[in-house]
């Protein structure tokens, strides 16, 4: 049986943070060292960020507004409201994220409508409230009152993938199925100022967005590009419990980030895949370079980085990870989602292309998944006959690829877009 999900849709809160402003009202808070100030500005400096979104509107350099709780912008102050007090935002501003995100992805399936849906899977890690997401996703979009809900909370930035699984899960016990998988982090509703490095290193990373897919087994036309879900796999890493973990505070939710969790991922990433890969004989020995997608969730640059010269890993491949990181930043569980749109939204070379997908979380827990992207019949590539040649085709790749390398460096040659030989992996 084939489980597929047929839709990926994403949204994002309107306020926008630059990067840059963000940095300098971080390093501007009284009470910062001078250690502090200078971790503030490597630590937003170095994060390969250019924007992220906030659900808090208070943060906007434009926003003026009376008795400000999060960030008041007549005296450049970070505020540090309570637990309860982030929570509640996070209630109705996640609200309206979920229906919005899960509204999308439905509507994007042109033969399945919310009448269809029999489960919905909600996931978060960055508040609580009750009736939760799950609840108010099948009131908002009139759902049937019997659709069965599950809420995955405070899993952290990998659980997408156990959400995805659970959605093929329910498919394979039931064709008839129709999954809608919702995820929404709200991470920056737990900034603070802070001399502590891990605080500083979140607040530089996460922001907010929300992700929602509709996975099924159903026989359907297929009118788009879509991810057949092939095969997870979980592996808790030998050491790092205490190297990443998400804790809950008086005065917010609070991180912890050590900066030995590259080099956890560096030494047992290969690991980690060996599992996920044994599921597939074609891909089980080859090169990982010559698996041609790759959704690995962004946690920061130096992850990104690490997993890349690990892996060999060409410029290419991280692209949609990077570009994610460098224009929505770290937003936890929903990450993964954006960077797997990203993959979907490239265009075809090949009827059905492989994917490999990685998330990172707690634990250290490394959730893997493969998956294939198909597409309808106007994405194969032609066969011999037909008018359009394979070497026009190989062009038109190329041309895509260099598009793509311009929008990660602007600055960059464009005649000088050479790819750079890679090195075989070798796996026994």
């Amino acid at each position: 049986m084939t489980v597929t999900l047929r839709s990926l849709e994403t949204a994002v809160p309107p306020t926008i943070l630059v990067q840059p402003e963000a940095r300098d009202v971080f390093a501007a808070q009284p009470g910062l060292t001078r250690l502090g100030q200078r971790l503030v500005r490597t630590c937003f400096d170095s994060a390969a960020i250019d924007t992220r979104h906030t659900a808090v509107e208070e943060m906007s350099l434009d926003f003026h507004g009376p008795d400000p709780v999060f960030y008041d912008g007549e005296t450049g102050l970070l505020l540090n409201p309570s637990t309860k007090t982030r929570n509640d935002l996070f209630a109705t501003e996640a609200t309206a994220l979920f229906v919005e995100a899960a509204t999308k992805a439905v509507a994007a399936c042109p033969d399945l409508d919310a009448a269809d849906i029999t489960h919905v899977v909600t996931v978060s890690c960055t508040g609580f409230f009750n009736p939760g997401p799950d609840y108010k996703i099948v009131r908002a979009l009139g759902l049937k009152p019997s659709v069965q809900r599950y809420h995955l909370g405070f899993m952290g930035c990998y659980a997408a993938f156990p959400a995805l699984r659970a959605a093929k899960a329910f498919c394979e016990a039931d064709p008839d199925a129709v999954v809608l998988v919702v995820s929404v982090e709200l991470c920056s509703l737990h900034v603070r100022t802070s001399n502590d490095p891990d605080t500083i290193m979140g607040s530089s990373l996460f922001a907010d967005g929300a992700a929602a897919a509709v996975v099924t087994a159903r026989a359907l036309p297929l009118t788009a590009p879509a991810l057949e879900l092939d095969h997870f796999e979980t592996v808790l890493t030998p050491v790092g419990e205490d190297s990443m973990a998400w804790n809950i505070g008086d005065n917010g939710f609070e991180m912890v980030l050590d900066t030995y969790v590259p080099k956890i991922i560096d030494e047992h990433i290969v690991g980690a895949l060996e599992p996920l890969l044994a599921h597939s004989p074609e891909l089980e020995h080859i090169p990982y370079n010559e698996i041609r997608h790759w959704a690995i969730h962004p946690g920061g640059r130096s992850i990104l980085d690490k997993v890349q010269a690990k892996l060999e890993l060409s410029d290419e491949q991280l692209i949609p990870a990077r570009e994610t990181l460098r224009n929505f930043g770290n937003m936890s569980s929903a990450t993964v989602m954006f960077v797997l749109k990203h993959i979907l939204e490239q265009p075809a070379s090949q009827a059905r292309e492989a994917i490999c997908g990685m998330a990172f979380g707690p634990g250290l827990t490394v959730e893997t998944g493969l998956f294939t992207k198909v597409g309808p019949p106007a994405s194969v590539p032609p066969e011999v006959g037909q008018t359009v040649s394979a070497q026009s085709a190989s062009a038109q790749e190329e041309l895509a690829i260099q598009q793509a390398e311009l929008t990660l460096n602007p600055d960059a040659d464009p005649q000088s877009t050479d790819p750079q030989p890679t090195v075989p992996v070798s796996r026994a």
